[in-house]
């Protein structure tokens, strides 16, 4: 029998036990919901996410259960709690074998057979439990807690339980053995580490009912707090080492991405579910039923929480995620926060027209830019405006190196580039125009304010044009860019496959890829700097085409849309719609109107059609890809 301070002590433990459970949940469905997000296409992340879909449901199970004193009640949450612990094994299983996958050990017809023979048998548990048979009636009174009566076939599914998770085990060592490079190593550590906590967190419930846990009631409830503290923070450390895997994103993206993720979800939401605990513990202990102070405590440690992470996430990132590259993308993350876009440059030269035609009293102003294409209207304003058949290539004609002449009714002041020296002509940018009275001059003092604003507008237009500058640099790297990331991607386990791979990008961004390039079929940049030009069937293509990346692309996606034409005639019938969208739409360059009335089909239709239609020409390119580099291969071999 337990003392008065003895079952104070005992209920304490539980209460905390209970907590930590809640959060346990909390976590592993924001973790899960994070793979869903992000990188379930990957057979681990696939894995990995069943294994967080049974924790969320064993510890929601038992959070709930706790909590609930009715018999229907409790029975119904024990045996969806066990709904999540059959399937577990299995799942272990699951992901050991897609490790191995990553690690270059092909997934036979064996390892696959017995992954699914394992679910089948989970299955066959499920079964069991709800007819009875793996479980008995509840122990309402049982010790250390309610629970369902153990029978002969829960000693059965133990055995099950251990030889599966012995068995994983094997296969985690043999991938970790398979690994070679020192950061894939690493995070296969970790996940081996965290892939001790769902079994763990487990565990002590296939324990209720046993004589240990009913005669130890101290040490059991103490090692299920010391389990569920481990559980919770090995979850995060499986989740991190998991999140690698199916993504090419930078490490420093990942690890901020899921920070981010888990302190505003899980963490958030744990410590505001705890401290609502306590304070409706000890007003129950006072004997207050409820009391306001339990909302306010979870709006103000919600409040509290989310302040604190918006103030410290940039400190902690550059502190342990930025490493040696700490200045390069502190200049990024400046360059970002700063950047000039075309809403800021008009805004600012708004500013600046604004003060120059209240220096000369006018009615309109305006700025033009001179770019490769010819000049463009960046900004007028005043009444009357700039009328939309002005040419301004005509006012540019006739700078001819002055710095003010009239044009019409307008003063036009040159805006010519700073040079750094003194030799040669400053480049011109652009054009202001004051409109002015036909007797109206300019007198000295306006002169003095009319070169201060000009410098402001050259300074502006100045940042534009290098600007545009860096921005086309960067679109004619991110190709080379996002290839090197795919192949550091797919090399962190599989170092071999992955260096001597040309890796297609994954189903749903060659799908997009292929979509964007399609949209601008006759030109523009998701044509011209499409990472499609990396294929190796479209630099085959280069010399056929006279070493022109669009051409080449170009005639890829033709064969590509006519892969999807059925043989004989063209026609309108249903067999032939998914061509007649691709051909239609992009190739002859229709309007979305227009190809839904001649195909006669509503727009709604046609969009989703056309997504059907375009998958299919994406997997005709993968196709061709994959001959083409097995073709490369086969050369290499031999």
């Amino acid at each position: 029998m337990l003392t008065g301070w003895m079952s104070d002590v005992l209920a304490g433990i539980i209460t905390v036990n209970q907590i930590l459970t809640a959060g346990i949940a909390i976590t592993a469905f924001s973790l899960f919901l994070y793979a869903l997000s992000f990188n379930l296409r990957d057979r681990v992340a696939r894995a990995f996410a069943i294994i967080l879909l049974c924790v969320v449901v064993v510890f929601t199970a038992e959070a709930l259960e706790s909590s609930s004193d009715a018999l229907q009640t409790v029975d119904m949450f024990l045996r969806l709690e066990w709904m999540g612990i059959v399937f577990l094994p299995a799942a272990y299983l699951h992901l050991s074998d897609g490790l191995l996958v990553a690690s270059g050990k092909p997934s036979g017809r064996g390892r696959r057979t017995v992954v699914r023979v394992t679910y089948l048998v989970s299955a066959g548990f499920l079964l069991m439990l709800a007819f009875g048979y793996l479980l008995g009636p509840l122990v309402m009174d049982g010790q250390p807690a309610p629970h369902l009566q153990r029978t002969v076939w829960t000693e059965v599914f133990t055995a099950f339980y251990i030889g599966l998770m012995l068995l994983a085990w094997i296969n985690f060592g043999r991938a970790y053995r398979r690994t070679l490079t020192r950061s894939g190593r690493r995070r296969m550590l970790y996940l081996l580490a965290g892939a001790t906590a769902p079994a763990l967190g487990s565990f002590p419930y296939l324990l209720y009912g046993s004589s240990l846990a009913g005669q130890h009631p101290f040490l059991f409830w103490g090692a299920a707090v010391v389990s569920n503290m481990l559980v919770g923070g090995l979850i995060v450390v499986m989740a991190y080492a998991v999140a690698f895997f199916g993504v090419s994103w930078p490490d420093r993206v990942v690890k901020t991405r899921l920070v981010k993720w888990i302190m505003r979800g899980p963490v958030t939401a744990s410590v505001a579910l705890g401290a609502m605990t306590i304070v409706r513990r000890i007003g129950d202990y006072f004997g207050v039923v409820y009391s306001g102070a339990v909302p306010t405590t979870m709006v103000t440690v919600v409040l509290l929480m989310e302040h604190t992470i918006t103030l410290l996430a940039p400190i902690w990132e550059r502190l342990i995620f930025y490493g040696r590259d700490r200045s390069d993308l502190a200049l990024l993350q400046s360059m970002e926060d700063r950047l000039i876009t075309q809403g800021d440059l008009r805004q600012f030269l708004e500013a600046v027209l604004a003060a120059v035609r209240d220096h000369l009293q006018s009615p309109s102003a305006f700025v033009a830019a001179l770019d490769e294409a010819g000049p463009s209207l960046i900004v007028a304003t005043g009444n009357p405006p700039l009328p939309k058949e002005t040419n301004l290539a005509e006012a540019l004609q006739a700078v001819n190196g002055k710095d003010e002449f009239t044009w019409g009714n307008y003063w036009i002041f040159p805006l010519h580039q700073r040079p750094e020296t003194d030799e040669g002509q400053p480049a011109l940018l652009g054009i202001l125009g004051v409109a002015r009275r036909p007797d109206q001059a300019l007198v000295s003092e306006q002169r003095q304010a009319l070169a201060r604003l000009t410098g402001r507008a050259v300074q502006a237009l100045q940042d534009r044009r290098l600007q545009r500058s860096v921005f086309r640099s960067l679109e004619d790297l991110e190709p080379e860019v996002d290839m090197i990331q795919r192949w550091r991607a797919a090399g962190r386990y599989d170092s071999s496959a992955g260096m001597l791979a040309d890796t297609l990008p994954p189903e749903s961004d060659l799908v997009n890829l292929v979509k964007d390039a399609l949209t601008h079929y006759w030109g523009g940049p998701k044509l011209t700097s499409s990472p499609l030009l990396q294929l190796q069937i479209v630099r085959q293509a280069f010399r056929e085409h006279n070493d022109s990346p669009s051409n080449a692309l170009r005639s890829i996606l033709r064969q590509a849309v006519d892969s999807v034409r059925p043989e004989g005639e063209r026609r309108f019938t249903g067999e032939w719609i998914l061509y007649n969208i691709l051909e239609m739409k992009f190739i002859e360059g229709r309007k979305v109107r227009d190809v839904a009335a001649r195909l006669a089909m509503s727009e709604a239709d046609l969009y989703r059609k056309q997504r059907v239609a375009i998958e299919e020409a994406a997997r005709a390119i993968s196709s061709m890809e994959t001959e083409r580099q097995m073709q490369l291969n086969g050369k290499e071999a031999g």
